[in-house]
């Protein structure tokens, strides 16, 4: 192929033209705004110097002023005087501004900084409501400095009271009551003047509350984070995705802000009328799981005088606690929700009983997940025994499904419809290995949800894992490797490594699968683990490890000592000999497998046409 010379100079003299152009183009928009900024300096230049410290106190000012304003003959302006009220499990730090908890710690749990856990802490955290202060003026009670704030003790309660009150005779008073070692604190607001402080008598309280990382994982602690709340004398929730925001258009009794182990619950005995809670949630990065904020209506009576009783938890999602107050609190714990919520009664009624029993003699929680285990495992013996003696039968049968693959090797269908005769003919059912393992499953749900939800394993270790509620690590990578994650667990690798025993040692004791995939499935599944597993609570994948040897042990000892191999292959030629009764359904399956026959062999000869 030839090129005009001429040609081939004018495609080049296009090209530097494009390159001249985009060039002095860019070189002029690069003087241009070295221009512009040359005149933005000289215009700056002769402006003042702007601080922006005060510009910011300005703008606070204002912000104080307005404040003021709006309080009237209420105080928004003076010193806050801060008094500590404390049991033995609540530490709390009230304020006479706004009347109010401004510091909540639980004295017997500490964060993931070594520091108690902190349910209330910083500026965000508060609970307001607005009062009519003058005429079309309003304050919010959080800008409002109370009056008070001694404490009462009776009884072993600790009561201390804030006091908001006008010229007019109008008056808020906030009671709040720390009973010994309850995390429940009683919250009374009395109203003077409720006819002037609310319009149309209501209540508009607003609850504000982030809730921080205190666990190592926090992707595990945000999936866990839910809203809960007892509406229509029933429990219901939501899982926080990015953001949230939820109306609740019926009376509601209570509402729960859920981390993994903790929760702050708001509840109004008489009832919020109605309400809706709004969350956002911020990068991992921050250390922020949410910030919620709810706002909720309380009618109150036609009446200038009324009291408005409130109780607020700040505490474990501790199972027993919660269900002392009879109030449902104990639902936000996930024992199992969603198309899984069938386990919960497997927990409450199997798990947690037998759990809390072995605790009652043992303190180390490693040896009672290790006893929970023996149990479970004695309690589905009959079905392991079933799905082994199972496995005892096909393979007394191997030797002649051998020959039946060897007679029709070319014909599949053919195989499957003598293979099914041979299964019937010999009293086996090739299912009876696999509906026992099934049966398990719901045992194995529950106790992923009880593992990830029992405040009992928090801090509590076992061998080399610090912590059973959360994964265990014998290796720290500082990246993330995708489907597996940024440590090794050494109960994972137990796990599958156990499992994998467990699948050598099953799949040679019975016939071997033509399908590759069902071949080698077995020994795929127990590889998945790693990346499943690796992130899971210590305790469960301790249990995994030791059913696997439990399981490898029952294998062995079945196997060799208890199934006799002689007597199941004569007890097949026995069942051989007798009569044979179709159901329905195996004479619907034969007349399938009949007709597929029939049509795969027109479909031979046509092709052989």
């Amino acid at each position: 192929m030839q090129f005009d010379k001429n040609a081939i100079i004018g495609f080049a003299l296009l090209g530097l033209m494009f390159i001249g152009f985009f060039y002095f183009t860019r070189k002029g928009q690069l003087d241009l705004e070295t221009e512009q900024r040359r005149k933005q300096d000289s215009i700056a230049a002769t402006l003042p110097i702007v601080d922006s410290n005060l510009v910011r106190q300005d703008a606070v000012q204002r912000e104080t002023q307005d404040k003021i304003a709006s309080a009237g003959q209420f105080s928004a302006e003076g010193t806050e005087k801060e008094t500590v009220v404390e049991n033995k499990v609540l530490k709390i730090v009230f304020s006479n501004k706004g009347g109010q908890p401004k510091l909540v710690a639980l004295k017997n749990y500490n964060s993931i900084d070594s520091q108690s856990v902190k349910l209330v802490e910083g500026n965000f955290d508060k609970i307001t409501y607005p009062v009519n202060t003058s005429s079309n003026r309003s304050a919010q009670v959080s800008d409002l400095f109370f009056e008070g704030g001694e404490v009462v003790s009776s009884n072993g309660n600790q009561t201390i009271s804030y006091t908001l009150s006008d010229s007019a005779g109008s008056s808020i008073t906030h009671s709040f009551t720390l009973k010994e070692n309850d995390y429940m604190v009683d919250w009374v607001v009395d109203v003077a003047g409720v006819n002037n402080l609310f319009t149309q008598n209501s209540l508009n309280l607003t609850w504000q509350n982030q809730l921080w990382q205190h666990e190592r994982d926090i992707v595990t602690e945000k999936r866990e984070t839910q809203i809960g709340f007892w509406i229509k004398d029933d429990y219901d929730y939501f899982t926080l995705g990015r953001s949230y925001s939820k109306q609740f258009e019926n009376p509601v009794k209570w509402l729960s802000i859920k981390q993994k182990f903790f929760n702050t619950t708001i509840v109004a005995p008489n009832g919020f009328s109605s309400g809706s809670i709004n969350c956002t949630e911020e990068h991992d990065s921050t250390g922020l799981i949410t910030a919620a904020t709810a706002n909720l209506k309380i009618n109150l009576p036609a009446e200038n005088k009324s009291t408005i009783p409130f109780q607020i938890y700040y505490g474990p999602n501790d199972y027993n606690i919660l269900k002392s107050y009879d109030l449902g609190l104990q639902n936000v714990i996930n024992l199992g929700q969603g198309i899984y919520a069938f386990v919960k009664y497997i927990n409450k009624w199997l798990i947690m009983p037998v759990f809390d029993f072995f605790t009652r003699f043992f303190s180390n929680y490693g040896v009672v997940i290790a006893l929970l285990t023996i149990f479970i495992r004695l309690l589905t013996s009959p079905l392991v025994y079933t799905s082994y003696l199972s496995g005892a039968r096909m393979k007394a049968l191997r030797p002649e499904l051998d020959l039946l693959k060897a007679k029709h090797k070319d014909d599949q269908q053919a195989y499957a419809m003598e293979q099914m005769k041979l299964f019937r003919s010999a009293g086996v059912n090739p299912l009876g290995g696999c509906i026992p393992a099934l049966l398990q499953i719901p045992i194995f749900f529950s106790l992923y949800s009880f593992f990830n939800a029992s405040i009992d394993l928090r801090g509590n270790g076992f061998l080399w894992a610090t912590d059973l509620s959360s994964y265990d690590s014998i290796l720290e990578f500082g990246f993330n490797i995708p489907f597996y994650g940024s440590h090794i667990s050494l109960f994972t690798l137990l796990a599958t490594v156990t499992s994998l025993l467990i699948s050598i040692y099953s799949m040679a004791q019975t016939p071997t699968q033509d399908n590759p995939m069902l071949k080698y499935m077995p020994y795929i599944f127990p590889v998945m683990l790693l990346g499943i597993f690796n992130s899971l609570p210590s305790a469960l994948t301790w249990y995994y490890t030791v059913s696997n040897l439990i399981t490898l042990g029952l294998q062995y000892v079945i196997q060799n000592f208890i199934i006799d191999h002689k007597k199941i292959l004569a007890k097949l030629e026995e069942n051989k000999k007798k009569p044979k009764t179709k159901s329905k359904w195996q004479e619907r399956l034969e007349q399938m497998q009949d007709t597929q026959k029939k049509l795969q062999d027109m479909k031979n000869k046509q092709k052989s046409k």
